[in-house]
């Protein structure tokens, strides 16, 4: 069989330059969004109605469950998407996860429910990666933090947008409905995407270059990230990623607590909560850009380094209340924003053909810092040492993310191989 031709030659399609790969991406991340915070929104609702037999015990179990399959779908993603392309792993993982959402609220008993869960947690955490690693090749050259930090906006605007529907819907049509509405905006997004999502063209390229040395030549090329030049960068990346998820998780789920330990209202630290967030969407639309200009190494340093310096300024009882919000704004900005970064860098240090693998990995042992994140807060709050501790812990995590990162070069191996 004759190989195909280069893709190089290959004219682009508008839909290759235009905004549509922008809007259903942002949208497949924003699903993440609404994974973050659904089984938040109506645990109360099922523990107070003791549905499905639920206890506190087997809520957790769910919860945990979920992210372990969300954790185990970002690393299985990465040699699928690599090996048949972008386009087909994100429709395949979109449609696996609404499926399978929707079937969540028709689940008769505990044990359905968990195992949907996790099961819709593979699909939805295949998502993340495929998206991110499809935009860091749909960017335009030196652009690629901003593309990777605007895609996550949809993370924590699908988050604020979910919870704040919940308000409405679960006490007018019950906690099943919201797991309706989540799975049918992941299939209402399958048309679209059919339409007008094309294939990533970097990967294209990539695949067509790899034609001449076998079919499996991606699928080997894939190990490369485990091994070689490349192990360094990936442990190093690996242990950012964790300890960024253990930061967004551990605060998400524990600030209003910590601060209620620290003297402030209820309604305090729930507004708190929000201007968290509200610093991290401010966060991610400052970071890319600094990062396009500054570089990424530099600037993922940075912002580790700053969000070690907010988090422990935390523990300091203030008495000004604007100094307070103040204080938890910026520590926002700098604590998600310096996570998502590590994305942009994996996108920047690894070829195309095994960026997937790589982003499946990063983002799959990140996840493992999404359950120890809550689990720290919740042993520091039952301690009684939350506050400060809680703070400092935290604090800890971003210094050790900023020593793994000093240990990864600012361009990888390929890239400097060409320098030379």
């Amino acid at each position: 069989m004759t190989a195909p031709a280069p893709s190089a030659a290959r004219p682009r399609t508008p839909a290759d330059s235009g905004s549509w790969p922008v809007l259903l991406c942002w949208i497949a991340v924003a699903l993440d969004g609404f994974d973050l915070v659904v089984l938040g929104a109506v645990i109360p609702t099922i523990s107070r109605e003791g549905a499905l037999g639920f206890t506190d015990a087997s809520l957790t179990t769910a919860s945990t469950v979920g992210l372990v399959g969300v954790g185990l779908g970002a690393v299985a993603i990465g040699p699928l998407t690599d090996r048949f392309g972008r386009r087909r792993a994100l429709m395949s993982s979109i449609a696996l996860f609404s499926v399978l959402t929707i079937a969540i609220a028709v689940a008769p008993d505990v044990t359905t429910f968990v195992v949907l869960r996790f099961l819709a947690g593979l699909g939805l955490g295949a998502c993340l990666p495929t998206a991110l690693a499809y935009m860091s090749e749909h960017a335009r050259p030196g652009t690629n933090g901003t593309a990777v930090t605007r895609t996550m906006t949809g993370y924590h605007v699908g988050a604020v947008l979910t919870a704040l529907l919940a308000l409405w819907l679960v006490d007018a049509l019950g906690w099943e409905s919201m797991f309706v509405v989540g799975g049918v905006l992941g299939l209402l997004t399958l048309p679209l995407m059919w339409a007008k999502l094309p294939e990533s063209q970097s990967y294209l390229d990539a695949r067509d270059a790899e034609s001449t040395t076998g079919s499996g030549a991606v699928v080997r090329r894939s190990g490369e990230v485990v091994r070689g030049r490349y192990l360094r960068i990936s442990v190093g990346l690996w242990v950012a990623s964790f300890m960024g998820l253990v930061l967004v998780y551990g605060l998400n789920t524990w600030l209003p607590k910590i601060m209620g330990e620290a003297g402030y209202s209820i309604e305090a630290g729930t507004g708190l909560l929000l201007v968290l967030n509200v610093g991290a969407v401010i966060g991610l639309l400052v970071a890319g850009r600094v990062s396009d200009s500054r570089g990424n190494k530099p600037t993922v340093l940075a912002w580790f380094a700053l969000a070690a310096v907010f988090l422990a300024a935390l523990s300091i009882k203030l008495e000004s209340s604007l100094a307070v919000y103040v204080g938890v704004l910026l520590t926002g900005i700098f604590v998600f924003s310096a996570q998502v970064l590590v994305y942009a860098f994996v996108g920047q240090l690894y070829p195309v053909a095994v960026r997937g693998t790589a982003l499946g990995l990063a983002a799959g042992v990140g996840r493992v810092g999404a359950i120890v994140g809550p689990f720290l807060g919740g042993a520091l709050v039952t301690a009684g040492i939350a506050y400060p501790w809680g703070f400092y812990a935290f604090a800890v995590a971003a210094v050790l993310a900023v020593g793994a990162l000093v240990l990864v070069p600012a361009r990888g191996p390929e890239a400097l191989d060409g320098a030379r």
